[in-house]
């Protein structure tokens, strides 16, 4: 016991001089210019392990008053909503009422004390992700349709750190963490009373990562569910991922559930591609082998297919920490469509259906890019736009909404979820600000 508070009281100490929530644990740093890590052919650079990680982590601290992100010129921003409870997660009613789940991490189950563990803890806590979780849903309804929100009401609560949502025939469905459930849903509604119908189980127990979203298929049948690693890279045993890194199709007649596409890390982010009707998702990749590696990435979703995760990343660049290996799964594994970067924390995806943007953003995608903790120098920590042609990216992407980073380095605010409104205009859920942002395009 002595020991391990030595160790704790010199690592601690570590920390302090760091200090201003900037954490050095090594002295690796990217070599590769991030531009370079973007679209179909990201550069790779050679793995970097280094005895302890790169912890790079941008203290948490409140928007100053007055203060908000920066659009990209030929852009506007406006606070729609503010007051919030670490909003994550955005859904756009028919009625144009917009539903936030304000959530976090559900409770973890007791591991036993580890330095690794407490120091992450550590760091979540300065990056503003250690609340306690609202385990809310709210509405939010602009009443006179000028870009901000009059009126926020409870709309269902007594959830379980819930994220992803979707309307079909009538029917709420929402994400936990642990489970796909259901309510009632009326044109207008501002509460929802009902008792949750249980429509499925997802994994969940450990819940390294906890994030699940869901999405209908568009002919009403079905329903498609993001589920996270419950470890960077397998770790903690390959039986405790047992339907986990993977999108799950779920039959809304049957209830029966299989795994659609696995060896997906985080995904998260599920949109339908307005051109082609494909599913596409977000993915976080694997972290602790370098500030190059891994890119995050966006990509369609073949029924069947394997990604690599943990045992190889975009494509067949096999990760030796994944034990036993499995070059069967290697060879079978499939390369993204787009790289969005290293540990740039990708997690909001939605494509841009309406025209408010122009013809030019058209069926483009919007990324909500929350941002990095393993990386020299950081990334992330903004919106980009990535154009599509004929149902494929078409180019590099856009910075469209920054300014998240202060001056001083701090992480005023962190973007998440991202949503189209009745208007077309952009809507992001900043979890650390909690607020949410609605961009458009600059007055003339």
């Amino acid at each position: 016991m002595r020991k391990i508070l030595g160790v704790l009281l010199v690592l601690a100490a570590i920390v302090v001089i760091a200090g201003a929530g900037v954490f050095f644990f090594s002295r690796e740093e990217a070599s590769v210019p991030i531009e370079q890590t973007y679209g179909p052919t990201p550069t790779l650079a050679e793995p970097n392990p280094t005895w302890l990680p790169t912890v790079h982590v941008a203290e948490a601290t409140p928007w100053p008053q007055g203060t908000m992100p920066r659009a990209a010129q030929g852009f506007s921003v406006n606070e729609f909503a503010g007051g919030l409870d670490h909003p994550r997660w955005l859904h756009v009613l028919p009625n144009g009422d917009v539903l936030v789940a304000e959530s976090n991490a559900p409770p973890k189950p007791d591991e036993g004390f580890s330095i690794r563990g407490w120091f992450m803890d550590l760091f979540q806590s300065q990056a503003g992700a250690e609340v306690k979780s609202a385990n809310r849903i709210s509405l939010l309804r602009d009443r006179d349709g000028d870009g901000v929100a009059e009126t926020k009401t409870a709309f269902l609560g007594g959830l379980f750190s819930p994220f992803g949502m979707t309307l079909l025939d009538g029917k709420l469905y929402v994400a936990n963490a642990d489970a796909i459930v259901a309510f009632p849903y009326r044109d207008g509604a501002t509460e929802i009373a009902a008792p949750a119908e249980k429509i499925v189980d997802l994994p969940a127990g450990r819940n390294h990562h906890w994030t699940k979203d869901v999405v209908a298929r568009q002919d009403g049948t079905k329903l498609y569910a993001t589920v996270g690693s419950n470890s960077n890279v397998g770790e903690n045993g390959m039986e405790e991922e047992e339907g986990r890194a993977a999108v799950h199709e779920i039959d809304l007649t049957t209830r029966q559930m299989r795994i659609f596409a696995s060896g997906l890390r985080n995904p998260n982010g599920l949109s339908w591609n307005p051109e082609r009707g494909e599913l596409w998702v977000v993915v976080n990749e694997r972290d602790e082998i370098g500030s190059d590696l891994v890119p995050d990435y966006m990509t369609s979703v073949k029924d069947g297919a394997f990604y690599g995760w943990p045992y190889s990343y975009f494509g067949q660049h096999i990760d030796v920490r994944a034990q036993p290996p499995r070059p069967d799964l290697v060879e079978k594994a499939i390369v993204p469509d787009y790289a969005l970067g290293p540990h740039t924390g990708s997690l909001g995806l939605t494509f841009n259906t309406a025209d408010l943007f122009g013809p030019q953003m058209k069926n483009g995608a919007f990324i909500g890019q929350h941002g990095s903790w393993n990386r020299m120098p950081r990334s992330g920590y903004k919106v980009v736009f990535v154009p599509f042609a004929d149902g494929k990216p078409s180019g590099p992407p856009q910075d469209v909404l920054t300014g998240f980073l202060s001056n001083d380095d701090k992480a005023l605010g962190r973007p998440v979820g991202v949503a189209i409104d009745r208007t077309g205009a952009l809507l992001i859920a900043d979890d650390v600000g909690n607020k949410i942002w609605r961009m458009g395009p600059a007055a003339d």
